[in-house]
């Protein structure tokens, strides 16, 4: 497997490259070459999914290149597995490599009215690539548009709870895991992410937050890089308090489900799922009253796991998506403020 694993790396490697180096009218020539005609591209909402090499490049990659022309991809964490994402423990033996970081670049015109701001962007971005038989088949990516908003002066969220604009690479360790790893430690590793998720996150009992029993999972001086309008927590308590208690009150009955991927490698876990995690609005979320919804979120986590625990988490929400099932059009918000229709 560690070979097939390496593997997997070097393509989305040479498939990275290709359309960082590429200039949008270039992009579906370079998308041609490294994905197959049934690739099928999940991805944060306006968009939702899209098919094929031509329908990424037309509707994503190159929009976004002419928004953006000297976009240039800054990468903080990159691995791969073999994912373990089922509750009941039985792997589906796919091949994931992962990665997330930033995206930088200064906007010289609109990308979905989103207009261009007076100072470089650093654009948040989680991707998932799923390989098989020598091809990329999937992705799952999510870029922060929240966060965007918030970085060219039209919010659309209260002001976050968290430290906004946190997101750096791990910290005392390489999260660029280019080379094989040990795959003792990655057992333990995947075996610890596992129990967390199944036997942590999912055990709240609707009232008191210690019956998830996070101490034993995250460490007290946990770095926990939430997405935008929710914002960074720099320790387990202001996690409690500024994210995990108002998600609670506003989801209570939120249950992690099978995963599309859950891998670990080395010290890193990774895991994604459009969706993942499937809840009831039943409490007041930033500044959107209760709507009775049933609420399916897509996701992106990586973890870093240190001397028993894990010491960082970034995390991705599409918030976009999100709202969007509360009836709130975060995009309509961003508009009214000054973006384009």
């Amino acid at each position: 497997m560690t070979t097939a694993l390496q593997d997997a790396k070097a393509l989305v490697l040479a498939y990275w490259a290709a359309i960082d180096g590429a200039p949008a009218q270039d992009l579906q020539a370079k998308c041609r070459a490294h994905l197959p005609k049934g690739f099928r591209w999940q991805g944060p909402a306006p968009y939702t999914e899209l098919h094929g090499p031509d329908a990424l490049a037309a509707q994503y990659l190159a929009p976004l290149k002419r928004a953006i022309p000297d976009l240039q991809r800054q990468t903080i964490i990159f691995m791969a597995g073999v994912s373990n994402g089922r509750k009941d423990g039985t792997g589906d033996g796919a091949v994931w490599v992962a990665g997330t970081g930033y995206m930088t670049g200064t906007a010289v015109s609109d990308f979905l009215g989103i207009p261009p701001g007076p100072r470089p962007l650093r654009l948040r971005w989680g991707e998932f690539l799923r390989v098989e038989n020598g091809q990329i088949v999937q992705s799952q990516f999510l870029l922060d548009f929240v966060d965007w908003f918030e970085q060219i002066d039209l919010p659309v969220l209260p002001r976050p709870k968290g430290v906004p604009f946190v997101f750096p690479a791990p910290t005392g360790y390489d999260g660029i895991l280019t080379a094989p790893q040990d795959p003792a430690i990655t057992q333990e590793t995947l075996d610890f992410s596992r129990v967390f998720i199944y036997g942590g996150l999912n055990k709240f009992d609707k009232t008191d937050l210690s019956s998830m029993g996070m101490a034993r999972f995250f460490h007290a001086n946990l770095k926990w890089y939430g997405p935008g309008g929710i914002g960074g927590c720099l320790s387990l308590k202001e996690f409690e308090d500024l994210h995990q208690r108002p998600w609670l009150v506003a989801f209570p009955d939120r249950q992690v489900q099978d995963l599309d991927n859950l891998i670990a490698e080395d010290r890193m876990v990774g895991a994604s799922s459009f969706p993942g995690v499937l809840a009831t609005h039943t409490g007041i979320y930033q500044d959107t009253a209760a709507t009775g919804n049933k609420i399916a979120f897509n996701g992106i986590d990586f973890w870093l796991k240190t001397e028993g625990k894990f010491t960082e988490n970034w995390v991705f929400v599409d918030m976009i998506d999100l709202f969007n099932q509360f009836g709130v059009d975060l995009f309509a918000r961003m508009r009214a403020q000054g973006g384009k229709v």
